[in-house]
């Protein structure tokens, strides 16, 4: 078995050397004889900044994720097993704003085409809607599964209700996936040195 003596670590001791800088408190890790099996995110947003808190979380993560894959590329995340789990966590506030489409700003360049919504026609002109920030967190997770920034990522909407409700805009970033991610890590890894 590849794994001996996992040592979670969760609320202290959650430093990771990083490569563009020196250190990064993430939330979860797993650490095993010095090497690190797993590494995990848990973010959330709440209104009513909506539009610089995404740019600011998806600033976060892309540096997070580049950082960490960096140092390990460098051996300073241990060296002779396989590559982390690296998991995000995202929950959002489901209320109406996260829903409403949002414009684009292009005074010299058109936005991806993912992000431009439905088209349009107002006074006469055609243009587009924009996509709403659930969609935009949508988008983000999967581009960082994509791009292999992140192994796996989960997003999750909460009313600020009582009882709280609790949905998941997307079946390929749900909780269920998520974890089915982690289970098939971690197999890999126990089965990696069987």
């Amino acid at each position: 078995m590849w794994v001996k003596k996992p040592e979670v670590k969760t609320g202290s001791a959650l430093e990771l050397p990083g490569y563009y800088r020196g250190e990064k408190k993430w939330d979860l890790i797993v650490v095993s004889e010095g090497q690190l099996i797993l590494a995990m995110e848990f973010k959330s947003q709440v209104g009513p900044s909506f539009g610089n808190n995404f740019n600011n979380r998806s600033e976060e993560v892309l540096g997070s994720a580049t950082c960490l894959w960096t140092a390990f590329r460098e051996g300073r995340l241990g060296t002779g097993g396989p590559a982390p789990f690296l998991g995000y966590l995202f929950l959002l506030e489901d209320c109406p704003e996260v829903h409403k489409p949002v414009r684009n700003s292009e005074p010299h360049f058109a936005v991806d085409p993912a992000s431009k919504g439905d088209l349009i026609q107002k006074d006469g002109r055609n243009r587009f809607m924009g996509v709403s920030y659930c969609r935009r967190y949508e988008l983000l997770c999967r581009r960082l599964i994509l791009e292999r920034l992140y192994t796996s990522a989960c997003l999750l909407l909460a009313t600020g209700t009582r009882p709280t409700r609790i949905s998941q805009p997307a079946a390929d970033l749900s909780f269920r996936q998520f974890v089915a991610a982690l289970r098939g890590h971690v197999a890999t890894v126990l089965g990696a040195r069987a």
